[in-house]
């Protein structure tokens, strides 16, 4: 069987999080991957030498483990953890009741029972009154248990394994000292300070390389020119000022690439310019750096390369682009991982994985000598979502990996310095990783607003430094560009639109606008007064919206009136991505009420989705609350329904076939009685999820539960 060549390249990075007039931290995540994910994906090849890895690593990430390590980084959640419990006042009880749950539920709070305990007290109700109100109902005990539980669930199993004050923190369980809080910390600084060594050792060892990205992980193309935004989405909305500087590209590249000599001793060979995003202005850019080569989607190379008609066989070949080599990202395998096995059971999922890897090699069969199969995404946010923190998935993939012939793990520029590229692309289409487009970053009112506030600061800095020569040079000038520079960077925009949201868009909102604002404030300048407000208040949309009456649809799989589903609950999908980007599934909307018999749940399937043939699949409906209960609806290519039932206590009960129909949407109608709800139920908790032959392939919502209260 041929060879085929594989590239894992693993994107580790965070935005700056210190605030520019306090330098406090004012978000802990740099502190709590450290912990959980930036130490021990390295150390996960540490019993695998025949696996040979890629890292990425972000400066904006590096600078700030290095100020935690040095001792230099306070972030608000470190401090409300350090302080004595019997010491805290009603105000930094009610945040550290509302914040200090922001973990995974399946996989961080719930196996941990006092995590748990403290958990169900507070309830999922966390409106500031609400949670003002309770506070008098938590012991000093209660606490500071949760001070420690909320930063050592963030430790890896790693820890508990190798390092014995965490294993003894997990075993006790309950009940910490103040003493043992304070070690807790003290033992994250330490591995704060492990992190860059790690990778250093390893990749002078020639196990993994480290690749770099543009310092404060800006879009190079949209930096040169935002009007690249329109090579891939010609009729998209730009903001009223055109920004145009690609000396501010070069400078976060060349600024990149120097800090990394610092740390590795050399210059880097490789890099993922931030979110796959490139254009032919970036590429020459990042050329001119010295760099070797790039990485971004295969988005990328079938938009730029029209001749060879999105044939996937060409995705498995480096090309060149200019002097610069660049390989393509399988998006299918990287999503897998991403976001589909960490529902599986890691031994089938390992198993899947190579068998796609093994058909690739047979796909491409004498096309070409040496297929390189390029698996990229983020390798830090989606471990949250496996059991044991990804290990047991790892393990089983890097055993299976190490024992297989026919598939050979490579460092990228080992594998280009044995395989040149033959192929060229001529122009790159400018885009990224997503959609082939930049559509998170730009196009909607709120990313052109933050856009518009970017050129307005930019050309203040300028002009106020060519009328006030005097400032040239000054430390006050430098720390100005520095903090332009950490504004230009991608993951503001990240969260503004309809894109992505999390429960801190309002802290990244601030801090976007208060580099701004320091900008001005540094020369003694009033900022614009419009700066003061949240950008983020023009155009977001609710996620989830609550039902408001009783419904009773007619189940007939048609939107039969508009006013059948106006009383529903609805769940958006596509509003709910986070840290990391999900590509689109099946499902867009959700919406869910109830009568006095019948639970009822409508499903809007995106475009894609429509004609598509369901076989092997089904759509269920899972209840947690008042008991367990899952409920499957089967249709087969015809879109009849094959099967509708609900299993509740280890019982099956069928239930009527014309309770659920499918034709341009699904809709059910499930009876109390079949999922033992009774009539004076307090609150149905539930979400919905696909499977595909026996595994589950997307849920909604995700790490969270949709419901419905009396």
């Amino acid at each position: 069987m041929k060879k085929v060549y594989l590239a894992f390249l693993w994107h580790q990075h965070q935005p700056i999080y210190k605030n520019p007039e306090t330098n406090t931290y004012e978000l802990p995540w740099v502190r709590l991957h450290a912990t959980k994910d930036y130490y021990d994906m390295v150390a996960a090849l540490d019993n695998f030498p025949k696996v040979k890895a890629n890292f990425n690593l972000v400066p904006s990430l590096l600078i700030q483990l290095e100020e935690y390590a040095s001792g230099k980084a306070k972030d608000v959640f470190m401090d409300l953890t350090l302080k004595d419990a019997a010491a805290l006042n009603n105000h930094e009880k009610t945040f550290i009741l509302t914040r200090f749950f922001m973990a995974n539920w399946d996989n961080m709070i719930a196996p941990n029972k006092r995590y748990l305990e403290i958990f169900n007290k507070r309830g999922s109700n966390t409106a500031q009154p609400h949670v003002a109100n309770i506070v008098k109902d938590f012991t000093e005990q209660d606490f500071r248990d949760l001070q420690v539980w909320f930063n050592l669930a963030w430790m890896d199993p790693y820890w508990i394994k190798n390092d014995e004050f965490i294993s003894f923190l997990y075993a006790k369980g309950e009940n910490f000292s103040e003493e043992e809080k304070q070690k807790l910390i003290q033992k994250q600084i330490e591995i704060c300070a492990k992190v860059v060594e790690k990778y250093k050792q390893a990749q002078d060892n020639g196990q993994i390389e480290v690749s770099v990205t543009p310092f404060y992980h800006p879009i190079l193309p949209l930096l040169c020119d935002t009007n690249s935004a329109r090579e891939a989405a010609a009729n998209i909305d730009l903001p009223s000022q055109r920004f145009t500087h690609p000396e501010d590209a070069a400078a976060q590249i060349e600024k990149s690439a120097a800090y990394y000599e610092k740390v590795f001793g050399f210059k880097p060979k490789g890099m993922w310019p931030s979110e796959g995003s490139v254009s032919d202005a970036a590429v020459k850019l990042i050329e001119n750096a010295g760099v070797k080569w790039i990485a971004t989607d295969e988005a990328v190379l079938f938009n730029s390369v029209k001749e060879i008609n999105a044939n996937r066989k060409f995705l498995f070949r480096p090309f060149k682009t200019g002097n610069t080599n660049i390989i393509f990202r399988d998006h299918g395998l990287s999503d897998l991982i991403g976001f589909v096995y960490s529902k599986w059971n890691p031994e089938d999922a390992a198993n899947d994985f190579l068998s796609k890897i093994r058909g690739i090699a047979d796909y491409v069969g004498n096309d070409y000598d040496a297929p390189l199969v390029s698996v990229i995404l983020d390798g830090e946010n989606c471990w949250e979502y496996y059991k044991n923190d990804g290990w047991d998935f790892l393990t089983k993939l890097y055993e299976k990996l190490s024992a297989d012939e026919t598939i050979e793990t490579v460092r990228i520029s080992d594998y280009l310095e044995k395989f040149p590229p033959k192929d060229e692309v001529k122009k790159l289409t400018a885009g990224s990783w997503i959609n082939g487009n930049f559509y998170v970053w730009i196009g909607h009112s709120e990313d052109n607003t933050s856009w518009d506030y970017l050129s307005l600061t930019r050309d203040f800095l300028t002009t106020y430094i060519e009328q006030n020569p005097q400032c040239k040079g000054s430390a006050a000038e430098k720390k100005a560009w520095d903090l332009l520079y950490a504004a230009e960077g991608s993951d503001w925009n990240w969260w503004y639109g309809d894109d992505h949201s999390s429960s801190s868009d309002d802290i990244f909102d601030y801090l976007y606008r208060k580099h701004l604002i320091e900008i001005y404030k540094l020369f003694g300048v009033t900022p614009p007064a419009s700066f003061y407000e949240p950008i983020n208040k023009f155009a977001k949309k609710r996620q989830q919206l609550k039902p408001v009456a009783h419904i009773s649809p007619k189940i007939d799989g048609r939107e039969s009136t508009f006013t059948e589903w106006h009383n529903a609950g609805c769940y958006v999908t596509k509003s709910s991505g986070g840290a990391m980007h999900k590509v689109a599934g099946l499902i867009d909307f959700l919406y869910y009420g109830v009568d006095n018999e019948n639970l009822f749940l409508r499903i809007d399937l995106n475009a894609s989705a429509i004609g598509r043939n369901f076989d092997n699949m089904s759509f269920n409906l899972n209840i947690t609350s008042p008991e367990n209960s899952k409920v499957s609806l089967i249709f087969n290519s015809q879109k009849q329904i094959i099967k509708f039932s609900a299993v509740t206590g280890g019982q099956e009960k069928s239930i009527d076939l014309s309770n659920a129909a499918y034709d341009s949407i699904i809709e059910l109608a499930v009876p109390f009685w079949a999922v033992n709800i009774p009539a004076d139920y307090a609150k149905i908790e539930f979400n919905v999820a696909v499977e595909e032959n026996g595994q589950e392939v997307e849920s909604w919502p995700e790490n969270d539960k949709i419901i419905i209260e009396k």
